[in-house]
């Protein structure tokens, strides 16, 4: 397995000290405490309260500030100390923010991280490892009797499908613009959006060009939010949808009309590796010598901060408890053998688009 020269530094060889070890260990002990104290602490304002008063709050303060008790917000200021997220200037007794609380504070991708991990996931970690033997969404079970999540997102409460939505589309859509470019640098007059979701995608597209007609497979429930989401948008009338479940091996691509370009956006990481193959076999038939599949995907092993590997990672454990039990983030290896083993060839890989997605250009073996 190949890393990055970025993630190799930080993965391929013991970076901590004894002492900084076994902190970390006993962080990861009480890693739901510190998650859902830090929550509370955005939620409450207090880390906002303490950015706008540099020079510190005491406890009374805050507690005057916020309407809470002093005991709530000792317990939670003694264990943001401790986090790392503020810190004390001991002759005051003031608490200020710490670089650690600031990037908790303003950064959009940890906030929308944070309230995915809490509306959709967090209750079904406590069955991650029923997941693990099972091979089923052991987690998903708290919100109903479903086999996978994705056939259900219409009937999730609204706050979880809001942290849902979220999440995946902040990711998609910082990558947009350049996968645009990429996707249109040759003319296109028909493409096929695979797992289109609720369109947003296909709109892109309409109004970047003007000629193209999107076509939209998914399942019916998810065409039905598709076409609520699009009615009335410019470009609308150039995106039609196609019902299918993609799981059902036996059924093909609709082939009634020539697509030069296939798209699948972070969606191949939503099926296990046998149905990636059978997904991917499907695009192959209904593709001719001058279509082209663009696959794109965040690639845990590609990306230049280990940061972002290490969300990709736990993300994958989304998939195992909460999403369908049996997929991943992909390494990139995995990935290309893949579609090796679907009758098509990789032409084309570009990394770094939008927040460390990559886009694979594929076309058919010859």
């Amino acid at each position: 397995m190949h890393l990055s020269p970025e993630l190799s530094k930080h993965y391929c060889g013991e970076q901590l000290t004894a002492r900084e070890a076994q902190r970390m260990a006993h962080w990861i002990s009480c890693g739901p405490i510190v998650f859902q104290a830090s929550r509370v602490m955005l939620k409450w304002g207090i880390l906002q309260l303490l950015r706008d008063n540099p020079d510190g709050l005491t406890i009374d303060e805050v507690a005057r500030h916020t309407g809470k008790s002093h005991y709530a917000i000792q317990v939670l200021l003694e264990a943001s100390l401790c986090i790392g997220t503020v810190l004390l200037d001991t002759d005051s007794s003031r608490f200020s923010l710490s670089k650690m609380g600031w990037f908790l504070l303003t950064d959009k991708l940890v906030g929308v991280d944070l309230n995915f991990n809490h509306d959709v996931n967090y209750e079904g970690w406590f069955r991650l490892e029923e997941a693990l033997e099972s091979g089923k969404p052991a987690g998903l079970a708290h919100f109903g009797d479903w086999p996978t999540v994705y056939e259900r997102l219409s009937q999730l409460p609204p706050e979880v499908q809001k942290s849902w939505f979220g999440f995946d589309h902040f990711y998609s859509d910082s990558a947009f613009p350049e996968a645009l470019d990429i996707v249109f640098a040759q003319p296109v007059k028909t493409l096929l959006d695979v797992g289109g979701n609720t369109g947003r995608w296909a709109l892109q597209c309409v109004a970047h060009n003007p000629d193209v007609q999107v076509t939209i497979l998914d399942l019916p429930q998810q065409l039905e939010m598709m076409r609520s989401f699009t009615k009335g948008k410019p470009g609308a009338d150039r995106i039609d949808g196609h019902a299918m479940d993609l799981l059902d091996a036996s059924m093909p691509f609709p082939s009634d009309k020539h697509y030069d370009v296939v798209w699948m956006s972070q969606f191949l990481d939503c099926f296990s590796e046998e149905q990636a193959v059978s997904i991917l076999r499907r695009a192959a038939a209904a593709m001719d010598s001058d279509s082209r599949l663009l696959i794109m995907e965040t690639l845990w092993d590609r990306q230049r901060y280990d940061a972002a590997a290490f969300c990709l990672t736990m993300t994958s454990l989304y998939f195992t408890a909460i999403a369908n039990g049996n997929s991943k983030m992909f390494h990139s290896e995995d990935l290309c053998r893949l579609i090796n083993q679907s009758g098509l060839r990789v032409e084309k890989t570009t990394d770094n688009i939008g927040h460390g997605h990559s886009i694979i250009i594929c076309q058919k073996a010859k």
